[in-house]
């Protein structure tokens, strides 16, 4: 059985891991403007979620780090992922395809102005595949960290 943290070491881990995901969050959210993206970004989050796992366990985290939670965190992500390749697909021809920014001029004007903001760093597709692969990062990295936890520590921690 675990031992019970102090109260000192939960309220500074919490406070240090929301910091952690802040910056994961922001990372990925400017990273197709600046360096990093979806994965330095997933993976910095998955670092503040794997502190709490350290100090607070699985149940009793303050983030819900149950199983079914990171499988459809994770399943949400691939499907994304997919569905904004799909669409590129079926609209030009490729996977993958950047319809908001549309450089071969091949994609209808309405469908374009979906995926296009106004702003000079138009990046089209590009954020929206950060978050969806920084998600899936941050849902397998977490997961196995969880599996490291160990199951026994799962079963027995309270």
């Amino acid at each position: 059985m675990k031992p019970k943290p102090s109260t000192i070491l939960e309220i500074s881990v919490l406070a240090i891991a929301i910091v952690i995901i802040g910056l994961g969050v922001q990372i990925i959210l400017g990273g197709h403007i600046t360096p990093g993206g979806g994965f330095q970004g997933g993976a910095m989050i998955a670092s503040g979620l794997i502190l709490t796992l350290i100090v607070y366990g699985v149940k009793n985290n303050p983030f819900n780090l149950s199983h079914s939670y990171i499988n459809v965190l994770e399943n949400v992500s691939a499907l994304g992922y997919i569905l904004f390749g799909l669409i590129g697909l079926f609209t030009s021809g490729f996977f993958l395809y950047n319809i908001g920014t549309d450089i071969y001029n091949i994609i209808p004007q309405f469908i374009q102005m979906i995926f296009h903001y106004p702003d000079p760093t138009n990046a089209g597709i590009i954020p929206y595949l950060n978050i969806f692969i920084g998600l899936k990062v941050l849902a397998g990295l977490t997961t196995v960290a969880i599996v490291f936890y160990g199951f026994e520590n799962i079963k027995n921690d309270s």
